[in-house]
């Protein structure tokens, strides 16, 4: 019984250590081919998005809400892409320009507070 149970926890271990494994070469911007996703980090403040356009390959791509001043929440328009408040979001997007827009009424700017997503 006691090898049983040494090496149930023998091969239990093995697995938690396969499962924590991975890939350490993984970084923003790869490509499609790559395997990984692409990020965008929107910094948002009153009326405004800290860029005007951000650009990434197509594929996988994760964009990251993070609120520097007020309280915002994005849409993309054209992709499945909704974030309210801070956090981040995962799509595959196909070659094109898409708009960021602001979903939280945020004050007297935000009827114009956009950005562009250029997707290559």
């Amino acid at each position: 019984m006691k090898k049983v149970i040494v090496t149930a926890s023998f091969t239990l271990l093995i697995l938690v250590l396969a499962a924590c494994g991975g890939d350490d070469n993984a970084s923003e911007g790869n490509s499609e081919g790559s395997g990984t996703a692409s990020t965008v980090d929107l910094v948002a403040t009153n009326w405004e998005f800290d860029q005007d356009t951000y650009t990434v390959p197509a594929g996988d791509v994760t964009i990251n809400l993070k609120n520097e001043e007020g309280h915002h929440g994005i849409e993309v328009e054209g992709a499945d892409v909704s974030i309210d408040g801070e956090g981040s979001a995962t799509a595959s997007l196909e070659p094109g320009e898409y708009t960021i827009k602001c979903t939280i009424p945020c004050g007297e700017g935000h009827e114009s507070m956009e950005a562009k997503l250029v997707v290559e």
